[in-house]
């Protein structure tokens, strides 16, 4: 069975097709894993090699990632539904497939690896441009290109380190030659493959030791550390994600109490936890002065909350923890929300939204049920000022409508008042000798 590579078209004549994805559980208890049986053939469909997608489904689940390419076996420990492993599918489809443009999948996926970048350019309409997002598929990507081998992708570091081990002892025994160590050739081939001319040799290896040159290399040298960083953390569980993120801001406001919001937003990207860093946010700036601390940190939970409705209610999930924490506040939730909300922090849609479902993802039921009825004040004026404000919109048109007609006529100049078309009442005046007077807007 085909479906749609883009499954929002319903178009049942759509050119772009993929097989339906197919999955199997294989092992019991902590063995257990599901194998993609047709994962080369999807992928095929998609224009992307098979680890890309099997990495996808592993960031996406929080799941280990492995590959056979021998028996074309790709597989995500723990057992998952091919159902949903296909709505995730949909996701990379439409994050590393589609054309942002015109949503046709006729993308080719570039990396620049020393910037680090991911581009994708389509061969449909032209569009090019960087793949954004902070997906960790995205540092997956640039450390293993399209263009490599396939085979070559997803190798462990361990593997990887064994191959040149070998090689190594291989080259000690005397077999096989250093030249055909594909180290050694990488090293002595120039970028076309091509090997370095005698030439070469005359060119000067002396070292630029210019106070320019310097802290040029320092620069480069940094931003590689860096790199290095981004890579091995993007790796990492999500809640070793959010530890580093709550460690590094409770360093700063240790140090002085000082942060630059702009490298809190940029480290919460780093670690793709954006959203979910609000929760962070809220455990180390709230305690029972929330509502003088919510104007004092204001810059940078907007950062994190405007427009973005997933880091708004998670923002909420922290509200309530510090309630929890500070029981005093439970009398003052109204107050609260309504400093929040003020501020632009909180949208009044997120905090209906809210409050129209008691929880107990972030406190107990009990707690949640008396903090939502602690709310409910201020939930109501929420509801009440919207339809005053709907209901003051609809009278202002109307005004509006009737000024406009008003307007039309106080504009008519003296030649117009006197000509036929002039209503009737109007020309009485005129015969009364009364047309030097303004015109009266009420009496029409």
């Amino acid at each position: 069975m085909s479906l749609n590579v883009n499954r929002s078209v319903s178009d049942m004549f759509y050119r772009y097709k993929m097989p339906k994805l197919l999955a199997k559980v294989e092992g019991k208890g902590n063995g257990i894993k599901t194998v993609i049986v047709n994962m080369v053939d999807v992928a095929k469909a998609l224009g992307r090699p098979p680890t890309y997608p099997t990495k996808y489904f592993g960031c996406e689940l929080g799941a280990q990632t492995q590959f056979d390419f021998k028996d074309e076996r790709f597989i995500v420990n723990g057992s998952h539904e091919a159902s949903k492993l296909q709505d995730l599918l949909d996701g990379f489809i439409q994050k590393f497939v589609l054309c942002p443009e015109c949503s046709n999948p006729e993308t080719v996926l570039s990396v620049q690896a020393k910037k680090g970048i991911l581009s994708q350019k389509c061969k449909a309409c032209g569009y090019s441009g960087v793949i954004k997002g902070g997906h960790r598929l995205i540092q997956y990507i640039i450390k293993n290109p399209p263009e490599i081998n396939p085979a070559a992708q997803g190798s462990s570091l361990t593997e990887r380190k064994e191959r040149k081990r070998n090689k190594k002892q291989n080259g000690e025994n005397g077999s096989p030659r250093p030249e055909d160590d594909d180290d050694f050739n990488d090293t002595f081939n120039g970028i076309n493959g091509k090997k370095m001319d005698d030439e070469d040799d005359d060119d000067d290896w002396a070292v630029d030791v210019s106070a320019a040159a310097v802290e040029a290399r320092q620069k480069e040298l940094s931003e590689g550390v860096a790199a290095l960083a981004i890579n091995e953390d993007s790796e990492k569980p999500e809640k070793e994600r959010m530890d580093i993120f709550y460690k590094s801001l409770e360093a700063k406001l240790k140090n002085g109490g000082k942060y630059d919001d702009k490298e809190l937003v940029t480290e919460a990207e780093r670690l793709d936890i954006r959203a979910k860093a609000t929760l962070v946010l809220a455990e180390l700036f709230f305690n029972q002065n929330i509502a003088k601390q919510v104007i004092q940190h204001r810059v940078v939970l907007l950062r994190f909350c405007h427009q973005n409705t997933k880091a708004q209610k998670y923002l909420i999930g922290g509200i309530e923890q510090v309630i929890d924490i500070h029981r005093e506040l439970l009398p003052k939730v109204a107050l609260i929300l309504k400093a929040f909300y003020e501020v632009d922090i909180l949208d009044e849609e997120v905090l209906i939204e809210w409050h129209s479902k008691v929880s107990k993802k972030y406190v107990s039921k009990e707690l949640s049920q008396d903090i939502h009825s602690k709310a409910e004040p201020f939930i109501k004026w929420l509801k009440e000022a919207e339809e005053e404000s709907s209901e003051e919109e609809e009278e202002a048109d109307d005004v509006e409508i009737e000024y406009d007609d008003r307007a039309r006529i106080t504009k008519l100049t003296a030649a117009e008042a006197i000509t036929p078309q002039k209503p009737a009442a109007a020309q009485k005046a005129t015969q009364n000798g009364d047309e030097d007077d303004d015109l009266d807007i009420d009496a029409i």
